[in-house]
């Protein structure tokens, strides 16, 4: 009986949805009109283990690709309004570990990955366009939860826009507000489930 409890184990995996105030944010969100317009996924509930495909720096939006975020610095710091909601997976400790080797495969060879810009627009004609080696933020969230064996989504990963997380009823909203309190929020919330 412990064997078979071992295996549906669960661990979490959390999704960050964010709506910073840059110049690309304000133009997803004027045609999207979703509230918010970036994805990052974290595999701690701190968020200190935090990736996305973003700009790599703050004051360049066209040098993007796969980055390890930090929600006291980069554009996070520096927009410190930023709106967010954090978004809980419940995962098998296999999809969890999965779903890690997925995020290391990213990060092993982070150069060679690049921004998907015609992606992004082609999200807007309601069309699926994949490069190899080119993901934008939402695209790169789904294809990892998928390497990890968890598929959200009735899609392929080159549809899936932010609001589908937000509306995805399998994922559990923890927390709604601005980024800079989240962690806070965190140290005073001893109730939530870790």
């Amino acid at each position: 009986m412990s064997k078979k409890k071992n295996k549906k184990q669960k661990k979490n995996v959390y999704i960050l949805l964010t709506k910073t105030k840059t110049v690309p944010s304000r133009v997803i969100h004027f045609f999207k009109r979703m509230p918010y317009v970036h994805v990052s996924i974290a595999l701690d509930e701190s968020l200190y283990e935090l990736y996305s495909f973003a700009r790599k720096g703050i004051r360049n939006p066209f040098n993007c690709g796969f980055i390890d975020e930090d929600i006291n610095s980069g554009i996070f710091g520096r927009d410190i309004k930023t709106k967010c909601q954090v978004l809980r997976l419940k995962v098998t400790d296999e999809q969890y570990e999965d779903i890690k080797q997925a995020i290391d495969i990213f990060k092993a060879d982070r150069e060679k990955y690049k921004y998907n810009y015609l992606g992004v627009l082609s999200i807007y004609f309601h069309l699926g366009f994949e490069r190899k080696y080119k993901y934008f933020c939402s695209q790169f969230v789904d294809k990892v939860l998928q390497m990890g064996g968890v598929d959200l989504f009735d899609k392929k990963p080159s549809k899936v826009i932010p609001d589908d997380f937000r509306n995805c009823d399998k994922l559990e909203k923890t927390f709604e507000g601005e980024l800079h309190s989240y962690r806070d929020y965190l140290s005073g919330n001893e109730v939530m489930v870790r």
